[in-house]
This record gives structure tokens, sequence and C-alpha cells, in this order.
């Protein structure tokens, strides 16, 4: 990982939430989970208790990448500016088809695409980046070069 990750205050908070989530809930129900595996004798070949381990090494490896994104997190307070494209902000882009589309500049670790947030390190998301309404960006897409019109910031 890099030595800064950016985050929106909502991203902050949803990877704060998660921790909590993991270490309050998911750590004890392991933990029950490997007790009752133990109970029922043999773990050479116990498969219940074989699971409930691999379940806690992912939920713990997954508590220290989140620990460290949080270390290492740098909160981008949306700009309440609607001139430029910034981590944080919405934004309707038009594209080739016309088809109209919203989405919103996020860190990669936050990045959902199916969801429109973009990652303000993918192709896609630097060429947003800094870009007013009535704009237009080039982006080379898996498809080809796709032209976008900025319409609308938020």
């Amino acid at each position: 990982m890099s030595d800064q990750i950016i985050l929106t205050p909502e991203g902050k908070i949803k990877l704060e939430e998660e921790l909590v989530h993991l270490k309050e809930v998911k750590r004890p129900d392991i933990s029950a989970k490997i007790e009752q595996a133990k109970e029922l004798g043999d773990l050479s070949e116990n498969a219940e208790y074989h699971d409930a381990k691999d379940q806690q090494g992912l939920m713990e490896s997954r508590v220290v990448e989140i620990e460290e994104i949080l270390k290492k997190a740098i909160v981008q307070e949306k700009s309440d500016s609607k001139d430029t494209i910034e981590i944080g902000t919405s934004f309707v882009v038009e594209d080739d088809a016309a088809a109209q589309k919203e989405y919103t500049l996020v860190g990669f670790n936050e990045a959902d695409p199916l969801n429109g947030k973009i990652s303000n390190e993918s192709p896609m998301g630097q060429a947003f980046a800094g870009v007013s309404v009535g704009d237009s960006v080039n982006v080379d897409a898996p498809k080809g070069k796709i032209t976008f019109k900025v319409l609308e910031i938020k």
C-alpha cells in the first residue's frame, strides 16, 4: 500500500463501522465456532474446525488491513465549490451515445464502478479530476476511446 490513502468522510465511516463489526460481532462468532468444533473431537479430520480457522484467518487479515488503511488515511472533505471535479465530488456526464450517468470521484479504496464510484487513480478518474462543467474528456476504455461531456457538478 502507498504511504497515503485518500478517503472521503463517508468512506472512513464505512471502514470504521466494518472494523467494529469484525471485532465485536464476527470475532466472537468465529471463536465460538472454533470452540464448538473442538468439542467434536479429532481436529486433524474436523472440517468444521478447519473451516472456522480459515474464516478466522481471513477475518483477522481484514482487521489488520482496515487498521493500516485508517492509520494512513487522509480524509478529503468535499469542497463546496462546484467549479471543478475533486475527490468526493458527484457529477453528471454524457457519453458519445448521449447516455447520461452520474459518478462520484473517490479514493481507490472506495471505488465501486458498478455503483458510479470511480477511483481517482483510474484512467477515468484521472481524466475527470480538475475538469469543469461543459468540458469534455477522452477516456481509454476496454471497448475503445469514449468522450464524456460534464453536464453538472453536484
